[in-house]
Parts: C-alpha cells; structure tokens; sequence
C-alpha cells in the first residue's frame, strides 16, 4: 500500500502521541521546573522550509502519495525512514486531526486543495480527536462526537453497509457510538420525509407552510432538499 500521513505507520517515538509528547514532562518532574524547548524532528524543520503552507502555522490533510512525491522532489534532503518519521509525527499531532475531522479538502504540496478526505478517514480522525479531549475532561463528550457523526454519515452520500464496512473497526465503544449515530439518522430522515409529504399535501410554498407551523422558512427549505434526493432514489 502507498504510504501516505494517514497510512504511515507510527514510530516508537510518535505511537504516544506524536511531537507533540516528544518533551512530555517526566511524571515526577516538579510543577514548577522549567520545560525545555520543544526538540522537532530534523526532517519535519526541512518540510516547513520547504512547504511553509503545508508545515507551518496552519495544518490542512496532505494529498495522497505525498511521501513518494517528496522522495521523488527531494532525493538529497530525505532519507526514506526520517520522512517516514516526520510525516507520521506531522498526520497523528492533533491540529492534523483537527483539519482533518473538519472535512477540509486534501491539498498538494503548494497548499492547492486538490480532492477531499474520504469519508473514513474524517470519521477517523473524528473519533481520535475526541478520545483525547475526552482523556482531558471529567465532561462527557459522547453526545458531541455522535452529533459529528450523524453529519459526517449523512454528508458522505454512502449507504450504512457501504458506510459501516469502510469505518467499523473492533473498538467496541467506537461501533456502539456508530450505532447510535445511524440511529439518530434514521430518526432524521423519517421526519424530514413526514415533513416533505406534509408539505407536498399542503399545496403551500415554502414561506407559506413555513408559516403555518411557525418554522424557519430557510430550516423547512434545507430539509426538504435533503429529503427529496432520498424520496427520488
């Protein structure tokens, strides 16, 4: 398989973590010794010379095959194992995770969007994200992560079969949560769908029926467009 951010196995450093435990404090450090100065993997410096809108302050998903594109552009700046390294690092630090369970696009190395994430990888990287804000916070956070879910699944266009055999893994709190999702889905478009056939009955425009309920006309409109497609289907 082609190593990208998102397959490139994780080192031994980086398994915890990533850069950003690299300078974790030792368990039995004092509260009030100073931290030393982050130390960033060689290789990741060179990448952020070279590719300031891809490395630097801000993270956007790389595009797919970028390890055999950078080996290929810079042959005498990477060994194959310290790249490997630094873009293991660089995809698992959770401000990639961040852009990644955003949905933003993958983008080259000149920070032009080229494609989008696949929707496993979002869902993914969703459910990393909130593992470790969960392991910060006596807050449960579950509801919020379903909530992702549920637009991540109905923002993908793929059936749950297609959807569950892309994502589900052998975590079982993550599947209980996917679970849970498609359940609220499925609660989603059977009202949007009784809402479309109250509308079709009704014989009013959109303002008109929104009306009559007191809705949001543009909340009525976003539904029964997102009804439709399933109705034609």
């Amino acid at each position: 398989m082609t190593p990208t951010p998102e397959t490139v196995p994780a080192p031994a450093a980086a398994k915890k973590g990533g850069r950003e435990r690299q300078n974790a404090k030792p368990r039995n450090a004092s509260p009030n010794a100073p931290q030393r100065a982050r130390k960033v993997h060689p290789a990741l410096e060179k990448l952020f010379e070279l590719y300031p809108k891809m490395f630097g302050a801000r993270f956007l998903p790389l595009k797919l095959g970028v390890y055999q594109e950078l080996l290929a552009l810079h042959p005498e700046e990477f060994k194959k194992e310290d790249l490997k390294i630094a873009l293991g690092l660089h995809a698992r630090s959770t401000r990639y995770l961040e852009a990644v369970a955003a949905g933003e696009q993958r983008h080259d190395l000149n920070g032009q969007p080229v494609e989008p994430v696949a929707p496993e990888h979002v869902h993914h990287a969703i459910l990393e994200v909130f593992k470790r804000r969960q392991a910060r916070t006596s807050e449960d956070l579950r509801p919020k992560l379903r909530a992702r879910l549920v637009d991540v699944i109905e923002a993908s266009g793929l059936t749950r079969e297609e959807y569950v055999l892309a994502v589900r893994t052998g975590d079982e709190t993550s599947n209980a949560v996917l679970d849970e999702a498609f359940a609220e889905v499925s609660a989603r478009t059977a009202k949007r769908e009784a809402l479309q056939r109250a509308f079709e009955a009704s014989g009013r425009t959109v303002a008109e029926f929104a009306e009559m309920y007191g809705m949001d006309p543009a909340e009525v409109g976003r539904a029964l467009q997102r009804a439709r497609p399933r109705a034609q289907s």
